[in-house]
């Protein structure tokens, strides 16, 4: 078994890092490249910036924000929001994004996870997932243009194809539980992680050590990510960490 990863998660907004509740009511959270370094220095195992007023604005990711980021940080960091081409993930790897997350463009043309799976390897591509509890149908539904847009897609479905078609990861965010710190959505990300065969990046939700305990446990997540714990410093990652080794737990 992979030891399991502990991610931070900055979402950025004009420039800043911002969170909120089920994806609105955002506030504040400080400077995105102070706060990467930060998590760097305090034993994050990977970092992920997102961009998420990006692709609402039809607009590219902030490419000066990632660069003074990556110059930071010495762990792997992956970028998301408003990617739309190969040409994009290339402008970003360039700019010292180690793996690049696609969400909204992968609906619209899922051929761009095969392109940029094949140019940059399967490793480099992460597909976002943001998904919804449908009651009418009784399983999860998947939304794009930060969490704004119903696509009348299966959760699991998409998942499998995103696997199919290269994607090496999924950053599954439940939008049911963002934000709550009530703890992860443990049926969705079982129901993925059991799925497929590329590891799940579980988030949304995450409001106390026992959280990562059981998303790992019962919800088969190969990495937990989380926001608001870390940013508002309810908790360190390395109290995270410990409290899941004395559990048994193999961390990072």
């Amino acid at each position: 078994m992979l030891a399991k990863r502990i991610i931070p998660c900055l979402d950025v907004k004009d420039g800043r890092v911002v969170k909120g509740v089920n994806f609105v009511n955002l506030r504040d959270a400080g400077d995105p490249v102070e706060l990467a370094a930060v998590y760097d220095r305090e034993g994050a195992d990977e970092l992920v910036f997102l961009d998420i007023s990006a692709s609402v604005e039809g607009r590219a990711t902030m490419i000066e924000v990632v660069k003074k980021t990556a110059g930071e940080i010495t762990i792997p960091f992956t970028v998301g929001g408003g990617i739309s081409s190969t040409d994009d993930m290339k402008r970003l790897l360039r700019a010292g994004a180690d793996k690049i997350g696609i969400n909204t463009a992968a609906i619209k043309n899922p051929r761009l996870i095969e392109e940029g799976a094949s140019k940059f390897g399967s490793q480099c591509i992460v597909v976002a997932i943001d998904a919804k509890y449908n009651e009418s149908w009784g399983e999860w539904e998947v939304y794009t243009h930060g969490g704004r847009n119903a696509t009348g897609i299966k959760a699991l479905e998409w998942a499998q194809q995103a696997e199919a078609l290269g994607a090496g990861e999924i950053l599954l965010t439940s939008m049911d539980a963002d934000g709550t710190k009530d703890g992860f959505d443990l049926a969705l990300t079982k129901a993925v992680s059991e799925s497929l065969g590329i590891p799940v990046i579980a988030s949304g939700g995450a409001g106390s050590k026992e959280h990562f305990y059981d998303v790992f446990t019962q919800g088969k997540a190969d990495a937990g990510l989380a926001a608001t714990i870390f940013h508002y410093k309810e908790m360190t990652i390395q109290e995270v960490k410990d409290d899941l080794r004395g559990k048994g737990v193999e961390v990072r």
